[in-house]
């Protein structure tokens, strides 16, 4: 048997003032065939999980480029084009394929492509040939298109928010499309359209009781997978919003998959707002309900100025709002602003200095801080964990200002586990605030030397009000904007 993987993915916030051109996949992470290391990122399970299943099947695995772009705002022609007509030239030096995989994330839009992901799709299909068998892996938080699903025979999404299993659902994908190309299954798809934005967590009821249903149900009565694509609400395409996909072994369970999509569907809009997340503290309110609690530290996470969704993650909103309590022992991070780091790593650690930092991307970042601020650490590399990858933080420095402490970093990209703060020499368990920049994806992470959780609406820049965006390419009607269809 012939297998071919590749993995080509960001996430495209079009309402995002940051753009992506081939550069930004470069600095990120890129890597040529045969390059790619043993530990996957987030997207890139399927390169990976593939390789194991070679070692143990003893299949021919021809391995194509895998790279990925920290989410931001749309990706050039030139970039998106370059880098998909990359990987299907190593796709036709690869042919005849029995099976191809990639690792996707699900909402790239680039300049002339709204659905990325099912255009390289397509294209693969018209390569490969129709016996082939097509399968992807995407992230939850994707946009599951028409396009897509004709073009592949498998397709696999995260299930858990924060991402936790994302070599798990390569695992699966990698099995199922095996197991299809021995004709030991036929998968078939059903989609529901739930006609809504909407989405959950996982560290929280009732996503995770949900998701653990999902997980029992896969496997009986020839239901082969079930994925809910959550959507990407900070995109302004056509396929926006929230469905529910099954994949069922065989034509004659077709009606079966369908009508458990459908149930599912309409169980997530049910659950109305009460599903959709926990509440979200406004900056003094959260300060204050903070004080309010006896153990330390507490988290909040900083959802809308989160670099995983696409945007600067400069904001300055909450440090000037600690500011205002300089007799409360706070830390945060990480905040992305690398001149104010290379000022830091030129004055070196234990200078006393004036900086001005923040609040430079965008008018939604704030106004930047000027501040007299003691240099506490600086890194050539900020390298921390999540899950079975690490990222890179790029170089970092934390300064001190009184009792707050701030890391700044020269690369974008969310605040996922403590070693942000611990590895410059900030002591989490002596603060009685954490703020982090990220939406949930610290978590698994935070959550075991937490004191409590919560979470920021500190304004923006990431469209937070669902029923504000100012959609002009998705279909509607389409909840909370328009009333819903199916209820």
């Amino acid at each position: 048997m012939r297998v071919f993987v590749a993995s080509l993915a960001t996430e495209t916030n079009t309402f995002s003032p940051l753009f992506v051109d081939r550069s930004a996949f470069e600095g990120a992470f890129y890597c040529p065939p045969g390059t790619h290391p043993e530990t996957p990122t987030l997207c890139s399970g399927p390169m990976v999980a593939a390789r194991n299943r070679a070692r143990i099947d003893g299949f021919t695995l021809f391995e194509g480029t895998a790279t990925w772009a920290e989410p931001a705002g749309l990706v050039s022609r030139e970039a998106y084009e370059s880098l998909r007509d990359e990987i299907l030239d190593q796709l036709r030096a690869a042919m005849p394929v029995d099976v191809v995989l990639f690792g996707l994330h699900g909402s790239m839009v680039a300049r002339g492509y709204d659905d990325c992901e099912g255009d390289l799709l397509a294209h693969a299909r018209a390569i490969a040939g129709p016996d082939a068998i097509v399968g992807a892996e995407l992230d939850m938080h994707c946009h599951l298109t028409d396009q897509m699903v004709e073009a592949a025979d498998v397709i696999t999404a995260f299930k858990e928010f924060p991402h936790t299993d994302f070599l798990e659902r390569a695992e699966d994908l990698v099995d199922l499309c095996l197991r299809a190309a021995r004709r030991e299954i036929a998968p078939v798809s059903a989609v529901f359209d739930c006609r809504a934005i909407t989405g959950f967590m996982t560290s929280r009821e009732p996503g995770r009781s949900f998701v653990d249903r999902m997980l029992a149900l896969e496997g009986q009565d020839g239901i082969l997978s079930i994925s809910v694509a959550h959507g990407f609400q900070a995109a302004d395409v056509y396929d926006v919003g929230t469905k529910v996909l099954v994949i069922a072994d065989g034509a004659e369970n077709q009606e079966k998959a369908a009508a458990l999509a459908e149930r599912l569907g309409r169980e997530i809009l049910g659950w109305g707002a009460s599903g959709g997340g926990p509440y979200h503290f406004k900056p003094e309110e959260a300060i204050e309900q903070a004080l309010s609690e006896l153990g330390q530290p507490v988290i909040l996470a900083d959802r809308w100025d989160n670099p995983g969704g696409g945007v600067a993650g400069d904001q300055t909103v909450m440090v000037a709002a600690l500011l205002r309590h300089p007799e409360i022992p706070a830390a945060i991070g990480a905040l992305w602003d690398p001149v104010a780091v290379a000022f830091c790593r030129a004055a070196g650690v234990g200078t006393e200095i004036d900086l001005r930092f923040g609040g430079k991307a965008a008018s939604t970042s704030g106004k930047p801080i000027d501040a007299r601020v003691v240099v506490r650490g600086i890194t050539d590399d900020l390298l921390v964990p999540f899950e079975q990858s690490w990222v890179s933080l790029g170089a970092a420095a934390a300064i001190t200002i009184g009792n707050l402490d701030v890391v700044l970093s020269s690369t974008r990209a969310q605040t996922f586990s403590p070693p942000v703060f611990t590895d410059l020499g900030i002591d989490l368990a002596a603060k009685k605030i954490v703020v982090v920049k990220s939406s949930n994806h610290f978590h698994a992470a935070f959550a075991p030397i937490a004191h409590k959780v919560h979470y920021l609406d500190t304004g923006g820049p990431y469209p937070s009000d669902t029923a504000r965006i100012p959609y002009t390419k998705a279909r509607r009607p389409l909840a909370p904007m328009d009333p819903n269809p199916w209820l």
